[in-house]
Parts: structure tokens; sequence; C-alpha cells
């Protein structure tokens, strides 16, 4: 029987006994089957938290040795990397040097977060009276619920899952139920290693049954979720009824602003890479391109031919630039969006179809260019999280800035320019989470990631995503207590 369920220190099979088998999207072949979590594996798994939590073994755990095992945890992966990556490839179908790259930065997360453990242990208050000692000290918020994307499954979990184990959190992890066994492999990592057993558990399954407990359940402490928009509306709504902390990563329309001056082929490769890296299925992609008018034919015509260029192909594939989508669904929603696009309009200068022959066994779906894009435009309001870039241009400073948010969401964005005084204006400007100049993509462990507007609420990284996972307590000491005196005594009448 399959067993997948990692629940309180043991391997166990889906109470109902269900199974859900993998496919890769690259060519429709079975990669494997997994245990298919109901609600009641994952209030299992939560209670496991929840007592795991409250006996204290791991949050009394000295923040140092938390801090150990994360680094033993990033040497774990790096010995197992090829697995890791194969896994990770063969459930998304990207390419294994994309999943290669992603276990670096997933062994870097760990790092990063195994030296903040114990960088901060709280601060000392200076009351302004010799006789109070006063000092602010950090905890673990408790059981932390976490639901993370197919697109880049163990990434999107370390960023959650490092910081919540450096802080001494109990925790259950919700994969994408089309990508989990990168999931599965780092609980092997976490058992192999120690953890006290029921201070992580995974529940692979379905968002609506094995998902829905993590925002609603009264013994979660907060919820943390990396995926849209309508689904991050939905978990706050249910994480309000027991007012939990919640944490939510969820979409962008990124802008990503060429000026006249950039470097142009710089600007045109880094185009190319905002848009088509991981087939456009990245929260940041930059997939808004919003270029000045007098170099708009030039640029977008270059842009076309080089990505009329692109190969697809499968995970081993050395041929292969970037892979398929993540489902025949998912091909089907970015269908729709393209031809959309052109019933209001927009031009179809590449792209637009599934592939050749070659490409007919998976999900497929070419590098995508449309042009003649106004604002207010379907393909310029919604996402696709596809290969498809559209072109809308500017005049003015002012113009870019403002066509650049123009958008209810707010995660990432860029500046290509050679003016250092234009650069760190429209940086400023822009109301995005993040900006690059004259880049796109980098991101830095040690750097805070998130959105304005709907594009969340707060950080993963940097400091504050170390303390979405702790609470501040003021302890406050009177070394002198007396009577006050505020009230009379009885016997003075």
């Amino acid at each position: 029987m399959t067993a997948t369920l990692y629940i309180d220190g043991q391997w166990v099979p889906a109470a109902a006994g269900e199974t859900r088998t993998i496919i890769c999207p690259a060519d429709g072949s079975e990669v494997g089957a997994v245990s298919e979590a109901s609600a009641a594996d994952t209030e299992a798994a939560i209670a496991a938290a929840r007592k795991a939590f409250d006996a204290g073994e791991w949050a009394n755990t000295p923040a140092a040795e938390r801090g150990e095992f994360l680094f033993k945890v990033a040497s774990e992966i790096e010995r197992r990397k090829e697995e890791f990556a194969r896994a990770e490839a063969l459930d998304t179908g990207k390419r294994l040097v994309e999943a290669e790259i992603d276990m670096d930065d997933i062994i870097g997360c760990f790092k990063h977060f195994a030296k903040l453990a114990d960088a901060d242990p709280g601060r000392v208050i200076d009351a302004g009276d010799p006789t109070v000692r006063s000092r602010v000290t950090y905890e673990p918020v408790g059981v932390c619920g976490m639901i993370t994307p197919w697109n880049y499954p163990l990434l999107q979990a370390a960023w959650k899952l490092a910081p919540a184990l450096g802080a001494g959190n109990s925790l259950v992890l919700k994969p994408a139920e089309l990508t989990p066994h990168t999931s599965i492999l780092i609980m092997d990592v976490f058992d192999s290693l120690g953890l006290p057993a029921g201070v992580a558990n995974v529940v692979t399954g379905a968002g609506a049954t094995a998902g829905a407990p993590l925002s609603s359940h009264p013994d979660v402490d907060l919820v943390s979720f990396t995926g849209g928009l309508l689904t991050g509306r939905k978990i706050a709504a249910a994480a309000s009824e027991t007012v939990k902390k919640v944490a939510l990563e969820l979409g962008g329309k990124n802008p990503n602003v060429v000026f006249a001056d950039a470097d142009f082929d710089a600007a045109v490769d880094n185009a190319l890479n905002a848009g088509f890296v991981d087939s456009g299925q990245v929260c940041s992609a930059g997939v808004r391109l919003i270029v000045e008018e007098s170099i708009k034919e030039k640029f977008v015509a270059e842009l076309v031919r080089r990505a009329e260029n692109i190969t697809m192909g499968g995970p081993f594939d050395e041929n292969a630039e970037t892979g398929p989508l993540i489902s025949a669904a998912h091909r089907d929603k970015v269908t729709a969006y393209v031809k959309h696009g052109i019933e209001e309009g927009c031009v179809l200068r590449t792209g637009g179809h599934w592939g050749g022959e070659e490409h007919k066994d998976g999900y497929f779906y070419a590098p995508t260019v449309l042009d003649n894009v106004q604002r207010g435009m379907h393909v310029v309001t919604e996402e696709a999280f596809g290969p498809v870039i559209t072109v809308e241009t500017f005049t003015t400073e002012e113009e870019a800035i403002a066509t650049g948010n123009d958008t209810i969401y707010g995660l990432a964005g860029a500046v290509w320019t050679s003016d250092a005084g234009t650069a760190h204006r429209v940086s400023a400007g822009l109301r995005h989470g993040t900006i690059w100049i004259n880049d796109f993509h980098p991101y830095l462990p040690q750097a805070e990631w998130g959105g304005f507007k709907q594009s969340g609420v707060g950080r993963e990284l940097g400091h504050a995503g170390f303390d979405e996972y702790r609470e501040a307590k003021h302890i406050y000491e009177n070394t002198a207590p007396a009577v006050t005196g505020w009230f009379r005594m009885p016997e003075q009448g």
C-alpha cells in the first residue's frame, strides 16, 4: 500500500486508502503514485503537530542547535542533490539543469535561516527606571500550516520550512497535488536527521480537501500560502474565523520597463528570460513588456526573432531551453488567454500554438508575443502564468511608472536604462515588492520577498521572513514591588 503521508514521525497511507498517480507533463509518463489525503488525514497531522509543539521538545531546543539542524538539512540536500533534482524535474517537466539550480537555491535558503536561528534572541528595553528590567523576547508562533505551489515545489516549501523550524515551530506541509515528490523527500531528510516526531508532517492531496483544514482549524496558529489570488482570498477568509496569522504570496502582473537608452542586447535577452523562463510559470515573471515608443518596433522585432528560436523539450533533452506547462488543463487556460487577447485586438507576433509533432505527448505551449496591447485589456489585467509576453509602450518617465503600476498586483518589476537618475526615480515610483535595475529574476535569501497590493501580505526570506514565524513578547519585571496607593485602603475610610 502506498504510504507517503508523514504524520507524527511515521509514513502512513491515506486513511481512506486513496492514491493519486503523478504524471510528467513533458511526455505524459507516470512518475509514481502517492497517498491522496483527506481532511481527516490533515486533521491527524495537525493533532500531531499540536501535540509536538505543546510538549515543547523542539520549541525549547536551544536556537543554536536548531540552526545546526538546518545546516545539516542543507548538507543532506547537497549530498542527495541529483535525487532531489530528478524528482523535481519529473514532477514539473522543467529541465533538469533548472531543477539543479533550484536545489542550489534551496541549500542556500536553509543555510541562511540556519544563521538567523540564533542571531536575534531579543533586546533589552530602557524603561527609564533602574528598578525595572524590561526585555523583548521572541517565541515560535506554534503550529504552522503550509500550502505550496507546483511551479517551484521544494523551493517555495523551503522558504517556509526553514524559518519555521529555525524559530522552533511545528508544522504541516501540504504541497501541490501535482508535484509532491520533493516534499516527501525533504520529510525523509528531517526524519533521518532525528527531528522529533510530530514537529514536521506532510499530507499529499488536493487543496479543497487536504489543504482546507490548515486555514480553518483552531489548532493551527499560522497559515502560509503561495499560489493564486482567488485561493488566497479564500484562505484569508477561512483563517479570519480563528484570527490566525496569515502569510500570502500571491500572483503578479510584473512590468519590465525598457527605456530607449538601455543596453539593447542585454535588455532583449533579459526580456526573454523575464517572460519565458520555466515557460512563464513564475509568479514574478516579467510578462508585461513596457518599452519606450521610439525603440518599440526594433525591440519587438528582435524579441520575436529570438523567441522563435527557443527550443522546447523535456527534462533530459540537452537541446531544450524551456519545458512544458504543468498540465493539459493549464495549457487550455493559456490557450484561451491568448485567444481572448487576439479577440480584444492584440496582434500575435509569434507563438500561440502547442509546438510541433515532437511535443504532442506533453503539455507544451510555444513562447508567445502579443503586440498592440492597451491598458485595461484582459491580457494586461489577468495572469496567464504561461509563456506569453504582452507589449505596451510609453513616451515619458511618468507614463512608464503609471503604466507599470496599473495593476491590482504588486509583486515585482524591472527598469532598464543607462541613466542612474531615471533608474532610481522609476524604481522608487513602481509599487512592487522587488524592483530590478538592469536585470530580471535574481533574488537573495538575505533580502525580503513579497508583494504590495493584492500580491499578498507578509514577507518571505530576509529577517522579515523569519519574523513571520515568531511572536514578540514583552517581559516587564519590577525589582522593587511596592503598594501603588492608587486605591484607598478600607481602613482609610
